[in-house]
């Protein structure tokens, strides 16, 4: 159930979301989305990846550093097979009317939870949209040695061709064994998100095969990589009540995770008060030491990988956020402490392992996404993200996606990390693309200083306090300990520089030899670009401080001779205010290559998350571990649409996206404008589509092209001008009949919004009705972007979509 907001102001980045109408529910004129098949290599958008000196990965989290690719690495070429045209249209689906469709708000998550979902509005536009992969000439290769690619072809005449049948024809494919090598040639056989496989082939041997009939289009192999005890009730959840007792926690319903792998043997994987998975089930158990009827699949899917396990944690941590059962006792480090559960406790999980601790090859993410499409999967989690920005029509894992959630399944993916800068990944509108944000917790140390003032800090590891023992302060600026400075005894302040987007001039190295050197602590004040984000690190004995709070304590050292100062470690303190607030490093819009679609969906939990963890591994040890990213936040929303799929098994992936994004908060917790890191309100880009089938009868020419902001989304973004611009949107009642809805406008005096009808009054359940928004602009002052929100309120329930006017948008 939505609730209107405590105030009304401009939407903000928590406030949006998708219904699920996103794609349209039924058959309408027909219109296309083209990707054209072009000769440009795919690019992958650089989100942050927090990495280890000696290795790919971080300590922190997995989404933070950046690992440079060489295009002389090994590629891998992953082919297609398509009908010279295929198009993924909305027609008619066997599915019952009564869908859920929505429009919406791109929402805060704390109240994401309270949808009764009893009302649900359905964008359907006129004409239909459809994905159309039209042919194109391939890529020349330049390596002269093997690499990987990801090939096109056009599907094969035959239906109901046999895997075997296609890896026999793909085989026939390939040119001789490579010489000197018992590698493979072909590594995956791709039959369910397209027809295709991934094969290793020199330039030469590439434009022999792209001269073979039925050859689309080959893409070059690139690198991806990874992008608790309290974040449930955090978002409503309570056990034995409310949306937990009436879904059932998500019983029946199969979460699909692409990630590291997973440590079956934890836990939060145990399967007490699991029923047996559903008879659609056809995945297995591979590799992994122990499955149940929790864990009813794991798959490794990379051939550097021998088992379905998890040496990074990162896996281990997804897969319990967002299905992990109920375990009691449960801390990190002895923080949090309390009962750990996933966001869906009562959900199956299946585990495809597509990365090691060297990241994620695009090749291996599109066989993780076929595997788990023809196992039957509900929810694919995909806490992955690229380095470089791509345009989905370049991009073989959003392709593969559209293909999952033209078969119902809804694909939710990571924003990824490079805020605070505008770039987005995984920005496909059909995937649900998730931004990450604080929770109301904080892990909570005080550094007193010698004046009785007092600065409160976070940190990752906490000692019982026996005094308050005042320590002389040294202010080391940088944060190394050389021999000519005397830090014994004394707490060492320092500064972390740099932005967010790179390491920083912190590691543990530096850290370790101050400590050795004999300090008594080390308050290392962040970034300047985090704001009023603290991303906890294992630093050890350290305390983070934000900048503003660090130039309190710097300031005290410049005007004091004896300046000292006592560390006092209060664990975890609950209630913390404003929260959500924006991550520092959560990815923001617009959209490089469709800015007229709202990105990123959704703010959920991804910072400092306490989920499980494997025994020991490079990263950390376990049983649980704190981490922070957009690969936290996304498992949240998995979690919840295994929740919404429990409750409405009939709705399509783009009813299930609508109504989590139009019933979500758009207020922090003190009922204000949800803020960013720097305590500044978040915008729209901080933080509809329809049902989706393939239909190879239609082609791009046959397909009328429409204008991103005319798309049946429950977003509505449009050019920000004097002269009114006006876009249609066609909902559906999936509530009770004789239900009334009324408008209300909330947008800034500058900005005029019309809407007709102004009342939605519908007589029975599946009604469509279509209305009409004309917007435009006066005396903006040279803005670029102006907010608003459109929302249509019941005695019950109040569905919101933000209205994002933008200058120079077409």
């Amino acid at each position: 159930m939505a609730r209107s907001a405590g105030r009304l102001s401009d939407t903000s980045l928590c406030s949006r979301t998708l219904g699920p109408s996103a794609f349209p529910q039924f058959s309408l004129d027909s219109t296309s989305i083209c990707l054209p098949f072009s000769p440009e290599p795919l690019l992958s958008l650089h989100e942050r990846a927090l990495y280890q000196e000696k290795s790919l990965l971080d300590r922190s989290t997995l989404d933070t550093r950046r690992v440079p690719f060489s295009p002389s690495q090994h590629q891998t070429i992953a082919i297609f097979f398509f009908s010279s045209i295929t198009c993924v249209s909305s027609l008619p689906a066997k599915r019952s009317s009564n869908e859920l469709a929505t429009q919406g708000t791109m929402p805060s998550f704390a109240h994401l939870l309270l949808l009764t979902l009893t009302l649900a509005l359905t964008f359907l536009h006129r004409p239909t949209p459809a994905l159309c992969i039209a042919d194109h000439p391939h890529a020349t290769a330049t390596a002269t040695q093997p690499q990987t690619f990801i090939l096109v072809l056009k599907s094969p005449a035959e239906a109901g061709t046999s895997e075997d049948d296609h890896r026999w024809w793909h085989e026939t494919f390939m040119p001789s064994p490579l010489a000197g090598s018992d590698e493979p040639r072909l590594l995956h056989t791709y039959t369910e998100v397209f027809t295709g496989f991934a094969a290793r082939l020199t330039d030469a041997e590439l434009d022999m095969v792209s001269k073979k009939p039925g050859f689309l289009r080959a893409f070059p192999d690139q690198i991806w990589h990874p992008a608790t005890t309290h974040t449930p009730e955090f978002l409503g959840l309570k056990r034995g009540s409310g949306l937990w007792r009436d879904v059932s926690y998500g019983k029946g319903v199969i979460i699909g995770v692409l990630d590291t792998g997973i440590y079956a043997q934890h836990p939060s994987f145990d399967d007490a008060g699991i029923p047996p998975p559903p008879s659609k089930w056809k995945g297995s158990c591979h590799g992994a030491a122990r499955c149940n009827n929790k864990l009813i699949g794991a798959k490794f899917i990379n051939r550097y990988a021998n088992d379905s396990s998890d040496d990074t944690g990162h896996g281990t941590h997804t897969s319990s956020t967002a299905a992990g059962n109920f375990v009691s006792g449960a801390s990190a480090h002895g923080l949090g402490s309390g009962t750990a559960a996933g966001i869906a406790p009562g959900a199956h999980l299946a585990m495809y392992r597509v990365c090691t601790i060297h990241g994620c090859t695009v090749a291996n993410i599109v066989a993780g996404l076929d595997e788990a499409v023809k196992d039957g999967v509900d929810i694919i989690s995909l806490s992955l993200g690229p380095f470089f920005d791509v345009n989905f029509s370049e991009d073989p894992v959003a392709i593969g996606a559209f293909s999952a959630v033209a078969k119902g399944i809804v694909v939710v993916a990571a924003a990824g990390n490079n805020g605070p800068k505008s770039f987005v990944a995984n920005s496909a509108p059909w995937l649900l693309t998730v931004a990450a944000g604080s929770v109301d917790r904080s892990f909570e140390t005080v550094v007193q200083l010698g004046n009785g003032d007092h600065v409160n800090g976070e940190a990752f590891n906490q000692i019982s306090n026996s005094s308050a023992k005042q320590f002389p302060l040294y202010w080391n600026k940088h944060c190394k300990s050389l021999p000519a400075r005397n830090v014994s005894g004394k707490i060492v302040i320092c500064h972390d520089t740099g932005s967010m987007n790179n390491t920083g001039s912190v590691n543990n190295t530096d850290i370790s030899a101050i400590m050795s050197a004999g300090a008594a602590s080390i308050v290392l004040i962040n970034r300047k670009d985090a704001g009023f984000t603290t991303l906890l690190e294992d630093y050890g004995n350290v305390v983070q401080v934000t900048v503003s709070d660090g130039m309190k304590i710097t300031e005290y050292v410049k005007t004091t001779t004896k300046a000292s100062a006592a560390v006092i470690y209060k664990n975890t303190v609950l209630g913390v205010r404003p929260s959500p607030m924006v991550a520092a490093f959560s990815s923001r819009g617009p959209s490089r290559f469709t800015p007229g679609v709202l990105k990123p969906d959704v703010l959920a939990p991804g910072l400092n998350i306490i989920a499980a963890w494997p025994p020991l591994t490079l990263f950390g040890s376990g049983p649980f571990n704190i981490r922070s990213g957009t690969s936290m936040s996304t498992p949240h929303v998995s979690g919840i649409a295994a929740l919404v799929k429990c409750s409405h098994p009939e709705w399509s992936a783009a009813a299930i996206k609508s109504a989590i994004l139009t019933t979500s908060d758009i207020t922090d917790s003190t009922g204000d404008p949800i803020l960013d890191e720097q305590h500044q309100r978040a915008t729209a880009y901080a933080m509809a589509l329809a049902v989706i089938v393939r239909n190879p009868r239609l082609s791009c020419k046959m397909l009328s092209k429409i204008p991103e902001s005319q798309l049946n989304y429950p977003t509505i973004t449009v050019p920000l001008r004097t002269r009114p611009f006006t876009l249609n949107r066609t909902v559906t009642n999936v509530g009770s009949a004789n239900s009334v809805y009324t408008l209300k406008i909330e947008v800034p005096e500058s900005l005029t919004v019309s809407v007709y009808p102004e009342t939605l009054v519908f007589s029975k359940a599946g009604q469509k009705i279509s209305y009409t928004i004309t917007v435009s602009s006066h005396g903006n002052a040279g803005e670029k972007i102006m907010e608003g929100r459109l929302s249509w309120v019941s005695g019950h329930y109040v569905v919101r979509s933000p209205i994002v006017a933008v200058a120079g948008l077409l």
